[in-house]
């Protein structure tokens, strides 16, 4: 942080832009603690220089970058006002909202603080909003839509904010009930060698889906609201013959679905429902020669009315910043090595099995 007495004066070619934080809000909500928010605007804009002093904030530099800070601050603004803090990860994603929309990358109107602010539901303390563009976009899908696709790398939210907006359903009797479901799929381990009874084996796979719904609801009414049948959490074979009306079906890790069984799931749909199906198609465990149904369902239902595809990218990654950047090393890899999932892609006819 650089605190000077006095304004600085713009050097020629340069201007400069002038910024009053409002005194209902403490400084440190807008510098962060340690000033570690700033320190986050300084190193996303080198060539500004900014200055605070009291509640007063400006900006000198080249017009644009300066145009940026203005906004930045704007909508940091926004988002303090509805109380909810402001983190670095936020102005993080905050100012690669905003470039993106001066670079004309955006194809939108949503503003940081439009994404930052959405709440989908508040349980135990916590709320759960979208904290990318994207992700704010398939929420909305799933409003909009009957049947929606979220395919995209790990740790993204494709599930995560499935199941929030599973739970808001319910919460609201939009549906009477919430159906989830993934198939039980070996990645790189066999069911059998497992210890156990069949429910035992399988449980290992839907775990995951335990862990969001114990996130979001109190985990003293789960037994009792799946032993009513109100949460149903089974492998995707049992879905098999059902009829499934009034309910919020997740579909999950739908890359190992066979092309068969997408086809089955998807005719599952009855009335007053709705089916999100998550996956990742760069994380297939299938056998060799075995299609991956959510591969082939884009090419099959890409236009069909009411179905929507919500595609998520290494930017949407919400876990470790690391995270994003091993999703993006590996696509290289396979780019320039011509594989899949670190193996070799067949040529020839062959080639297509895996599709």
């Amino acid at each position: 942080m650089t605190q000077t007495p006095t304004a600085q004066t713009p050097a020629q070619g340069q201007t400069r832009a002038h910024f009053t934080v409002p005194a209902k809000h403490p400084m440190v909500t807008v510098l962060g603690s340690g000033d570690a928010l700033l320190r986050v605007i300084e190193k996303a804009f080198p060539a500004a220089d900014i200055h605070v002093r009291g509640n007063e904030i400006s900006a000198v530099g080249d017009a644009g970058e300066v145009a940026l800070v203005q906004r930045l601050f704007d909508e940091m603004m926004l988002v303090l006002r509805t109380g909810q803090p402001m983190t670095e990860d936020a102005v993080e994603r905050s100012i690669a909202m905003l470039r993106a929309s001066e670079n004309g990358e955006g194809d939108g109107q949503e503003t940081p603080a439009e994404v930052l602010t959405q709440n989908i539901l508040s349980s135990r303390g916590r709320t759960i909003r979208p904290k990318t563009l994207n992700q704010k976009r398939y929420v909305d899908a799933i409003d909009k839509h009957t049947i929606v696709f979220g395919i995209g790398p790990a740790g993204t939210g494709k599930t995560y904010l499935a199941m929030a907006k599973a739970v808001q359903a319910l919460q609201s009797k939009q549906v009477n009930r919430i159906i989830l479901t993934r198939p039980a799929v070996e990645a790189g381990e066999r069911l059998g060698f497992l210890p156990g009874t069949l429910y035992e084996k399988i449980d290992p796979y839907l775990r995951p889906l335990y862990d969001a719904l114990h996130d979001m609801l109190d985990p003293d009414s789960i037994p009792r609201l799946m032993a009513a049948g109100t949460i149903e959490v089974a492998p995707l074979a049992y879905m098999r013959g059902r009829t499934l009306n009034d309910a919020f079906i997740i579909l999950d890790e739908a890359q190992n679905t066979s092309a068969e069984q997408m086809k089955m799931f998807l005719t599952r749909l009855g009335f007053d429902s709705k089916i999100v199906i998550t996956g990742d198609v760069t994380q297939v465990d299938l056998p060799s020669g075995t299609k991956s149904g959510l591969r082939q369902v884009q090419e099959i239902l890409e236009g069909v009315d009411d179905v929507h595809f919500s595609r998520l990218t290494s930017h949407d990654v919400v876990r470790h910043k690391l995270v994003g950047r091993i999703v993006d090393a590996y696509e290289k890899y396979d780019s320039e090595n011509g594989s899949e999932n670190g193996s070799h892609k067949p040529r020839g006819k062959a080639g297509h099995k895996g599709l």
